[in-house]
């Protein structure tokens, strides 16, 4: 974080000490936050939009059962595998150069999507789309690290981006249900155009960037073995529940892709220029978010999985009632994130918020390993939604503005990306993981009960209900665990007061 003096000091300096106008905070960065949220909801929603629009989209272009994953995995190993590469890429070219072409590329890649007339070409549109918000993501939020320096703006601009980060993906399945139910599955792809084109004319008009680090060379074989060790794993989770984790190919997938990485940090140990620093990583405090982040991930994106299958297929929601009824969660994370963890990180060290967030969300999962086939909204799944909510937003913004304090400037762009991989990660286990469970716990459960063939559709409902609550309570665990992580890792103290969280780094 920035050590400059505060604003009157600035002014009652004498000339030859005083900040150059490029030092000096830019007078439009809280228009600049607005663009920067508003590329970052773009790709926050379509993590999951698409999930909503999947089944039209499948009758429509005539896909398979077993093709139509690729709608989701495309994007997913482009994003996720590609994402060191698009925040080392924003620190050599400049932040906001990177931004635009993201959000040009995001939205060209959407309008193939959505003119989508065959399998292939809607698969090839969504990695396209990966592509370029793995450069987009890190941008943004590396662009805000940059951005506010300050210990009160740092804690507002966060809060918002922390906001938007849990929040996003819930209002992406009402907005998905709205565009499916109301118009067609392709505007879910199309709606991102219209985002983009504000936030390209915003961006041009009101960021403002230091110039990037062009004298630097980007190292290759760093970005073969890190990414190459990404997608592997990436592509292993995404196989493990459709093919069981001891097929040969989701084995081969992740063992390959652990010893990429692990070549990948040993590359990285003496590379003249490192695709990631392990300054970057090294740091306990940037280390504890990474940790949190991909456990809380966990946890969240197993109860986004299991709760719209538990809305639409026990309790016979539409999409749109299913959307709406994960709101509750939405304004909880919101509120957690801009008026209590907002307000509070200036004074407070960020694990004082990150645990507690994190026993918060546990406990709503904890309530939702209670779930039956007639439980009631209001009195089952409503309360957890404000426990996780409100936990999330307790801990996601103090993550993020933890993991990218006092990181050096030209190694914004891949810390952000490496909190981006976090997440996806987390998030790519997760869904393979607790899928796993449940299905296996459903599977278990009919074979055990039942016994008469006219009971057969009860008994069904009643074994995939069991299923969720059982994978849910892994996810317990790994909220239970990012707390352990953060408590006993993330050790900065408040950022108004002493050395800010890894001022070490500079």
């Amino acid at each position: 974080m920035s050590d400059s003096p505060p604003t009157e000091a600035i002014r009652t300096a004498p000339a030859a000490t005083a900040h150059t106008p490029a030092d000096a905070p830019d007078p439009r960065r809280w228009w600049g936050l607005v663009i920067i949220a508003l590329a970052q909801l773009m790709v926050v929603l379509d993590a999951t939009i698409v999930n909503i629009a999947l089944p039209s989209a499948q009758k429509a272009l005539g896909m398979s059962d077993g093709n139509r994953q690729w709608v989701i995995t495309a994007y997913t190993l482009a994003f996720g595998g590609l994402l060191l590469l698009g925040g080392r890429i924003a620190d050599l070219v400049g932040r906001k150069r990177t931004f635009i072409i993201g959000l040009v590329g995001f939205a060209v890649a959407s309008a193939i999507g959505g003119a989508a007339g065959s399998p292939g070409m809607l698969f090839g549109a969504r990695a396209l789309q990966g592509v370029f918000g793995a450069v987009l993501a890190p941008s943004a939020l590396s662009l805000m690290t940059t951005t506010f320096t300050d210990p009160r703006e740092r804690g507002k601009a966060f809060g918002i981006y922390g906001a938007i980060a849990g929040a996003g993906a819930a209002l992406g399945l009402l907005l998905g249900g709205i565009l499916t139910s109301y118009a067609n599955w392709r505007w879910c792809l199309y709606v991102n155009i219209p985002i983009a084109a504000v936030a390209v004319i915003g961006a041009v008009i009101l960021l403002r960037d230091r110039p990037g680090h062009s004298g630097a060379k980007l190292d290759i074989p760093g970005v073969i073995l890190g990414c190459g060790g990404l997608v592997a794993v990436v592509y292993g989770f995404s196989e493990a529940e459709p093919r069981g984790w001891s097929d040969s190919l989701v084995v081969g997938l992740l063992a390959g892709g652990v010893v990429l990485l692990v070549a990948f940090v040993l590359w990285q140990m003496k590379a003249k220029h490192p695709l990631l620093p392990l300054r970057v990583v090294s740091d306990r405090n940037r280390a504890g978010s990474f940790l949190t982040m991909a456990l809380a991930t966990i946890g969240m994106f197993g109860l986004f999985l299991f709760m719209t299958y538990y809305f639409q297929g026990i309790l016979g929601y539409s999409p749109v009632r299913s959307g709406l009824a994960f709101l509750p969660m939405s304004a909880m994370i919101i509120l957690g994130s801009t008026q209590i963890s907002a307000r509070l990180l200036p004074r407070t060290p960020p694990r004082l918020l990150m645990v507690p967030g994190m026993l918060l969300a546990a406990s709503g999962l904890l309530v939702l390993t209670q779930l039956g086939v007639d439980s009631a909204y209001a009195t089952h799944v409503l309360p957890a939604e404000l426990l996780l909510g409100l936990g999330m937003g307790l801990t996601f913004m103090p993550v993020f503005s933890t993991a990218t304090n006092g990181v050096r400037p030209q190694d914004a762009g891949v810390t952000s990306a490496m909190v981006n991989t976090s997440q996806q990660v987390g998030g790519s286990l997760g869904t393979a993981l607790l899928n796993t469970i449940a299905t296996s716990a459903t599977s278990t459960y009919v074979g055990q009960h039942l016994t008469d063939p006219s009971a057969k559709a009860q008994v069904l409902r009643e074994g995939i209900v069991h299923g969720y609550t059982q994978a849910i309570w892994w996810g317990v665990g790994a909220m239970l665990l990012a707390a352990v992580a953060s408590g006993l890792l993330v050790t900065a103290r408040p950022s108004r007061h002493g050395a800010p969280a890894g001022a070490a780094a500079h």
